[in-house]
């Protein structure tokens, strides 16, 4: 592996057939306070690790305007990072003080997050727009309208999907193209296994978030440690390696408030596992 990490090593994924990305991305989740609310003590380690993140060729980060609130979205623009990377948000899910996800689908509440998040990333036009979670309360297609709507009118370039199973996914190219679903998704959890295949037949980006499963990879762990001893590397390198290799249209985006987990994290991007390797894997998830 090499020891200047880059996330170039990893190839490329173009959104829509248009917007090309190096596919080790980063989530910016982790650069706000405990329990993802409020501020970290250190802001400026915030904003180092995204400019960081970008110097180690990670083109794609990934946010939403629940993450803080909104000081995920801050800390990116006030790092200088947004017109050197695509930046995705998302809308749909409310952080609540006591820590609660709250789903809030309301088409207007939509439309009225889009021009928040645009003011926070100092952006005319939001790159990747994520509907962040499907509302009980609100029928989904009218969810989707609204993200189709922004895109007509120039608010979103891309637009992408959260949390979604394959029936809604097929609902959703009915409104809009999709250029990303983001599921939960890794090498000990494969739940969503139908989801990711759908979007490979129709080249739809998969971005797995929890990909390193905050480390509790426990499931898989021998089989982790086998061949990160093969490669002198480490368990979440092999992690993050294995969701490259498994399929052509996985994005992971790992997260992280530390410059040197960053840097570990980068450098997965170049390590290349064999087909022997990969199918080992692969079992011991299921």
């Amino acid at each position: 592996m090499s020891k200047t990490p880059d996330a170039a090593t990893a190839g490329t994924f173009d959104l829509d057939g248009e917007t090309t990305v190096n596919r080790l991305g980063f989530g910016a989740m982790r650069l706000c306070g405990d329990d993802i609310i409020g501020a970290p003590d250190d802001e400026e380690n915030a904003r180092e690790v995204a400019r960081s993140a970008v110097e180690f060729g990670v083109d794609f980060v990934d946010t939403a305007d629940s993450y803080g609130p909104g000081t995920s979205e801050r800390l990116l623009r006030e790092s200088g990072i947004v017109d050197d990377a695509v930046v995705a948000t998302k809308a749909g899910l409310l952080r609540e003080a006591g820590g609660d996800w709250l789903p809030h689908g309301d088409p207007d509440y939509i439309r009225n997050q889009v021009l928040v998040s645009k003011d926070r990333l100092g952006v005319d036009a939001i790159d990747l727009y994520q509907f962040h979670r499907p509302d009980p309360d609100t029928p989904f297609a009218d969810s989707v309208a609204a993200f189709a709507e922004l895109k007509d009118e120039g608010h979103v370039e891309h637009v992408g999907l959260s949390n979604v199973t394959v029936e809604q996914l097929d609902e959703a190219r009915e409104h809009v193209e999709i250029a990303t679903v983001q599921n939960q998704y890794n090498v000990a959890n494969r739940e969503d296994e139908t989801v990711l295949e759908a979007c490979a037949d129709a080249g739809i980006g998969f971005i797995p978030w929890y990909p390193l499963a905050a480390g509790d990879l426990g499931a898989v762990g021998d089989a982790l440690d086998a061949v990160a001893a093969a490669h002198d590397a480490t368990r979440r390198q092999v992690a993050l390696a294995w969701l490259l290799a498994h399929s052509d249209v996985t994005i992971p985006i790992p997260g992280t408030s530390s410059v040197d987990h960053l840097r570990e994290n980068v450098a997965a991007a170049s390590l290349s596992l064999s087909d022997d390797e990969v199918a080992r894997l692969t079992d011991a998830g299921e």
